[in-house]
């Protein structure tokens, strides 16, 4: 096989994993001089050392204030923590020589082989143990050095089975820790008893912009949409959040005392935590939200203000985090201020059918921590168990249920956008950054929890959020 087929067929493999070209060159260059040209060890395991290696580097720029390629691989020699080359018998390979100078294994065994899987509904697989190894060093040396366990690769090339806009990858050096498992879904979707009215003939004319053509952003009287959201659009014509919108915003979610709350008069929270005396309702934010062009809307697709509604356009990607907190998404490719990376999607429950779903449960099982659909606690009518609403992505969802918990000063800001519905009663639970976003670096957001409710019926998570405005007291 000839040198550019080769070339070829490894681009293919992180193209898959939505890898740029122009940032793998670079590392791909590097392993053929640091391998001697032996294209065997970068073919093994379905390309392992190359996406090892390029990931290894993201890390590195990270940590290094983002060193260019040069810095980091041309003038150092230094192999990826989590790679090893091993071959069928579990010895450094001494082929063209070098790979022996490099590695010096203290276990001998096969390692197991990059495990690929396609679907949407993932099943339980325990990882099989290797006792490979693997070494960061500076340059080649006759010298052993000291290896560390490598574990089995996992990749998932596209974790939504196409029903996304873009491939959404999942990258896991895992050990043991089993893969998810759960039914991807695009969309929301009822789970049982809630009841989400979705209907034409809801949307009066004075909830929509029949009257517009084309796109609304691009006249200077805002659109009745706008009117809604609060006399102006929230987007700019690149398709980021404005950045007055979304300083008010980020200030609800830091500071919720300073701005104003509403107050049911029987709050199905305090209801759910004590169905016969329950307390006067705490409060809930008068939260700002986003009002989104709809079918019943004149204006076209493409309209300006119809972002969260066509879907995730970033390039996004799961990984196992190593601060002990399990899954967590990264982005791909570098996300300006305000961008929309993706919508919070689960099922649809009752705050009674969510009590109920967690009273059935054994304890043992992983639960993604549900989101509130509050935003209309605060109308004068009284909310009945079976209206109060709440998405669960334990076993429906999308990459969202994925994204870790941070503190205060989270890269994400969930926003409540309103589509199909003239009320707040449901939305849409949109996450957007609050600042830049480097490419490869985790996205978090502030799930809004008080780590000191004791009573409430969701019981809170340790924090691990390292966060120096961490809520978690008692960690």
């Amino acid at each position: 096989m000839s040198v550019r087929e080769r070339a070829r067929k490894a681009f293919q493999a992180t193209r898959a994993l939505g890898l740029p070209d122009q940032e793998v060159t670079p590392v791909l260059e590097h392993l053929l001089k640091l391998f001697n040209n032996n294209w065997d060890l970068i073919e093994s395991e379905d390309y392992r050392a190359l996406i090892d290696a390029y990931f290894e580097l993201k890390e590195n720029k990270g940590e290094d204030n983002r060193k260019n390629v040069v810095g980091d691989y041309g003038e150092s020699s230094r192999l990826p923590k989590r790679l090893c080359l091993q071959d069928s018998e579990g010895q450094a390979s001494p082929t063209k020589g070098s790979a022996r100078q490099i590695l010096s294994p203290e276990e001998h065994g096969k390692p197991s082989s990059v495990n690929l899987q396609q679907g949407a509904t993932f099943l339980n697989k325990k990882d099989s143990s290797s006792s490979g190894c693997s070494n960061l060093c500076k340059k080649p040396q006759q010298q052993p050095v000291t290896c560390e366990k490598n574990r089995p690769l996992h990749i998932i090339n596209d974790i939504t089975k196409g029903t996304e806009n873009v491939k959404i990858s999942l990258v896991g050096d895992i050990g043991k820790q089993e893969l998810p498992k759960f039914t991807y879904m695009r969309d929301n979707i009822i789970y049982q008893d809630a009841y989400v009215h979705i209907s034409l003939a809801r949307v009066a004319d004075e909830d929509c912009c029949s009257g517009c053509s084309g796109d609304c952003l691009s006249v200077s009287i805002p659109c009745a949409c706008a009117h809604e959201t609060g006399g102006e659009f929230a987007y700019t014509t690149d398709g980021q959040l404005r950045d007055k919108f979304l300083k008010a915003c980020i200030s609800m979610k830091q500071d919720p005392e300073g701005h104003d709350s509403v107050y049911c008069q029987d709050c199905p929270l305090e209801r759910l935590k004590n169905e016969y005396k329950p307390e006067k309702c705490k409060g809930h934010l008068v939260r700002k939200f986003i009002k989104e062009c709809w079918r019943k809307c004149g204006c076209s697709m493409q309209c300006g203000n119809r972002v969260v509604q066509r879907g995730i356009t970033c390039k996004l990607q799961v990984f196992w985090t190593r601060e002990g907190k399990g899954w967590g998404v990264k982005t791909l490719q570098d996300l300006p201020k305000g961008t929309f990376v993706c919508e919070y999607v689960g099922e649809i429950l009752t705050n009674t059918e969510l009590f109920e779903r967690n009273l059935k449960g054994s304890g043992n099982e992983k639960h993604t921590y549900p989101v509130t659909l509050d935003a209309d606690w605060g109308s004068e009518r009284v909310l009945k168990d079976e209206e109060a609403l709440c998405l669960d992505a334990t076993f429906c969802g999308n990459v969202a249920r994925f994204i870790n918990h941070r503190c205060f000063d989270a890269n994400l800001i969930d926003i409540p956008v309103e589509v199909e519905t003239p009320d707040r009663h449901y939305y849409h639970l949109a996450l957007f950054t609050t600042r830049d976003v480097r490419a490869s670096e985790e996205l978090t957001w502030d799930y809004g929890i008080d780590f000191n409710d004791d009573e409430h019926p969701i019981k809170a998570f340790k924090c691990c959020c390292r966060s120096a405005f961490c809520r978690d007291v008692k960690r």
